[in-house]
């Protein structure tokens, strides 16, 4: 119950006990009149909702942290009647979201549009919607809502930063060790023939084959000798730390500077998910089959393989993975070294100080794996020291480490050689 209500109801009663009291015909046409009040308020605040509906349209659902998502918001209404104030809320997790907004004297038959503009600072997966939608009476009495469902999601993917070059682990040859596994990709290493198969391309047909056997025969390719690239993520729970700060630039700020690079929180959960975004994206760009590693609240794996497909598939994973797991990354690493074929690089995202983490990079290279450490120092991000110490382990080693720092370069970090 609203105040205005409340005052109208104590009024309608001290008029009430007035008339009673005394019989003043005074106190009889101000018990009517509060009493027409309430019933002209309560039929104009049924009203006002009906016949009115909100749409919302996104351009796409697929964006990346520190872009600008454009959304545009229709208040339709259908009715016969005249709309005085309307006011829409965006009630979407989405963060800082500005959907919200109050429409006023919207004819019958008229829809009113505006464009919705988001800075996305967050990764993860963000419903659009519910949209809540508000009116009442002139004098505030019944105010009425009504809800409209979220029909889609927007996938907001980690961001990802240019990296130039990638150290190599030492040893590893530019063709890589052969690989005698069959693919369905055409790649330049053709291993026999076999065939036709409904739903083969053309230009797997191998046609002298093709000629002499009078059917259709279709050519079968083995891996690149290029070795697979591995990623793997430390996802478990303890080792991740955020430093506590303020937003170092406002959401309304941000939003007319779209040419200002976004900030990455002091999270080392985000920046290794940047990372790991980031090397996949250059390794892809440079034909390499990538895979991705990752023990949060689940196991996340995702099988090596080329191409732009798998970059989003790799971006998908990483939007959604929290830092939320219990199980160590030495463990992990241990786990799923017996799957990973020979020759393979295996790049390890860590915040951890622990020493098993060098002993699990030595049996790594022991199996004939060529592992590459980007090591994120927990002492910046509000964590334990010890990532030095960790670092001289690993390089005693001769494994790679690229040590990162919170607010450090990552392009020119990743990029070193």
């Amino acid at each position: 119950m609203t105040l205005s209500l409340r005052i109208v109801l104590i009024l309608l009663v001290l008029s009430a006990i007035a008339l009673a009291v005394t019989g003043n015909p005074l106190y009889a046409r101000l018990l009517y009149l509060w009493g027409f009040l309430l019933l002209v308020c309560r039929v104009w605040s049924a009203l006002a909702l009906r016949s009115v509906e909100v749409r919302r349209h996104a351009r796409t659902l697929r964006a990346q942290m520190g872009q600008v998502f454009e959304e545009r918001f229709e208040v339709v209404n259908t009715g016969r009647l005249l709309r005085p104030w309307l006011e829409v809320r965006d009630l979407s997790p989405l963060p800082h979201t500005r959907g919200s907004r109050v429409v006023t004297m919207l004819a019958p038959h008229q829809s009113y549009r505006y464009i919705s503009r988001t800075r996305l600072t967050s990764r993860g997966v963000f419903s659009l919607g519910p949209t809540e939608l508000r009116s009442s009476d002139p004098f505030g009495l019944f105010p009425v809502r009504r809800v409209f469902p979220a029909t889609s999601s927007l996938v907001v993917y980690p961001m990802t930063v240019e990296v130039r070059s990638f150290p190599s682990p030492p040893g590893l040859l530019p063709g890589g060790e052969a690989i005698r596994r069959r693919t369905h990709q055409i790649t330049p290493n053709a291993a026999g023939v076999r065939d036709y198969a409904p739903g083969d391309p053309l230009n797997r047909i191998h046609w002298p084959s093709t000629a002499r056997r009078d059917r259709l025969i279709a050519k079968e390719f083995e891996l690149d000798p290029q070795a697979e690239v591995w990623i793997f993520v430390d996802g478990e729970r303890s080792v991740h730390h955020t430093r506590p700060t303020a937003p170092l630039v406002p959401a309304e700020e941000v939003l007319w500077q779209p040419f200002r690079p976004v900030t990455l929180p002091p999270s080392t959960e985000e920046y290794a998910m940047t990372i790991a975004a980031s090397l996949g994206q250059y390794f892809l760009r440079r034909g390499r089959a990538v895979g991705l590693v990752c023990q949060g609240a689940d196991l996340t794996v995702l099988p090596p393989d080329r191409g732009g497909r798998q970059l989003r598939k790799i971006l998908e994973a990483l939007a959604v993975v929290r830092a939320d797991g219990d199980i160590s990354f030495s463990v992990l690493l241990r786990v799923q070294a017996r799957h990973l074929p020979r020759g393979s690089t295996v790049v390890l995202i860590t915040s951890s100080t622990r020493r098993d983490v060098a002993l699990a990079a030595d049996e790594l290279a022991r199996r004939g794996l060529r592992p590459v450490v980007v090591l994120l120092d927990a002492a910046s991000f509000g964590g334990p020291p010890g990532a030095d110490a960790l670092a001289a382990a690993l390089q005693a080693l001769s494994v790679p480490v690229i040590p990162i720092a919170d607010s450090a370069d990552l392009p020119a970090a990743l990029s070193a050689s």
